[in-house]
């Protein structure tokens, strides 16, 4: 049997994972690509710069700056950790905001995309419900409003298949009508590793896709189509059953090599038989093969997503407060929370 296997890649849309898969497919680091990482008390914070077309093409993401924040304890619900990845997040967004060029004074929407109807697809709206909005005071009191809040306004558009209307259109007649000076949108993301949902926020310069987490292609949130900055914010809620089939390979190899005592020995070669000689894109190529015929190549999320949904929903909003208004105060973050 002869597989195709151009059309089979592991689904991701966290541009460290991106990373990660073009460095091993080429074995060694890419050039045009600037990557720091910091680490400090269970937080790992990985900033990229896709400088060239090259390489922006070698690992599939647009050319842009990402940052990446993974806190694996973040499943424990450690509530002193949240409120320590909230400071992180809102440090962090903070100087991406003055990178980009944003200044101290601009307008900002924050559009929360997904379905509140479906847990792992509610990150944008419960994100909106827990911001703090201010636009309304401006507009009819600006005389009252005090010295380090911004003009804040955010929306929750829903999807297109229960409103009948893409989110971009929606979103395109607030900025015609509002006017602000930067796009914040928030959605959920797809993640080739299961340690990484619900644990890693990522923020990038280049707008978001609705959708595009499982594989829906459509008009976007951009700079291009929308005419002023969008920085997208996104949390990887789900993971395709293909994914997750084809990590357990390199799981059960490196089990085996560990309990053995050697690596790439002959009685892990003997148990894994021609799977360990198979790449990473082969492996996808053979486990889509199976599954997708069934309609087995599901979307999974962990069965703890509505905590988990609730909690990381309340870190970004926390983040989000605390950088956008110098009044926020740091010790009382979550009484801006609803």
């Amino acid at each position: 049997m002869n597989l195709d296997l151009r059309e089979y890649s592991v689904r991701t849309d966290l541009a460290v994972e991106s990373k990660e898969i073009a460095e091993n497919v080429h074995g060694k680091p890419l050039s045009g690509l600037n990557e720091q990482i910091e680490e400090q008390d269970g937080i790992k914070i990985t900033r990229l710069d896709v400088t060239t077309p090259a390489v922006s093409e070698q690992i599939g993401k647009i050319m842009g700056h990402y940052i990446t924040i993974e806190v694996p304890g973040l499943r424990t619900q450690d509530s002193d950790l949240q409120e320590r990845v909230s400071a992180a997040f809102s440090k962090e967004f903070g100087l991406f905001l003055q990178k980009i060029g944003i200044q101290s004074a601009a307008k900002v929407l924050i559009v929360g995309l997904g379905n509140w109807n479906v847990t792992p697809d509610a990150l944008g709206p419960l994100v909106v419900e827990n911001v703090l909005v201010t636009r309304h005071y401006f507009e009819l009191a600006p005389d009252q409003v005090s010295p380090g809040y911004r003009e804040v306004s955010a929306i929750a558009p829903g999807v297109l298949g229960i409103t009948g209307i893409e989110s971009s259109e929606v979103v395109q007649g607030i900025v015609e009508r509002t006017k602000p000076d930067l796009i914040i949108a928030i959605d959920a993301l797809a993640s080739r590793s299961l340690e990484r949902v619900n644990t890693t926020i990522q923020i990038a310069d280049i707008g978001i896709h609705p959708g595009s987490g499982i594989g829906n292609k459509r008009r976007g949130l951009t700079k291009e189509i929308l005419g002023i900055p969008c920085i997208a914010i996104g949390v990887p809620t789900v993971c395709y059953a293909s994914t997750i089939v084809n990590n357990v390979f390199d799981l059960m190899k490196s089990h085996f090599n560990e309990e053995i005592g050697s690596e790439e020995n002959v009685q892990t070669k003997q148990i894994m038989g021609l799977l360990n000689d198979l790449s990473e894109g082969e492996r996808l190529g053979l486990v889509k093969e199976v599954l997708e015929p069934l309609g087995h190549d599901l979307i999974v999320t962990p069965k703890e997503i509505d905590e988990f949904i609730e909690d990381i929903a309340n870190v970004i909003a926390s983040g989000l407060n605390l950088a956008l208004h110098d009044a926020v105060d740091p010790d009382n973050v979550a009484s801006y929370t609803h």
